[in-house]
């Protein structure tokens, strides 16, 4: 199980923070995630949405280990 994490706009979307998702590898997160809630999966798959495992930024494909943590980031902006 891959514990996932929302932030900003995403989390809002969703109506949640953090939860637990079974998938062995990020490919299989998002299509766990987008079967559930469309919306949300067409949203992390959005160009800007950064996603980060076990608190590291990556890009592409990566494999989950047992217990790793995915964050998803929405683009920051400011002011």
């Amino acid at each position: 199980m891959a514990r996932v994490l929302l932030f900003g706009r995403l989390a809002d979307q969703a109506g949640w923070r953090d939860r637990s998702v079974e998938a062995g590898d990020l490919s299989a997160l998002r299509a766990a995630l987008a079967a559930e809630d469309a919306g949300l999966g067409e949203a992390l798959a959005a160009p800007g949405v950064q996603v980060a495992v076990d608190k590291v930024l990556v890009r592409g494909e990566a494999s989950l280990a047992a217990g790793a943590e995915v964050a998803f980031l929405p683009p920051m902006s400011g002011g």
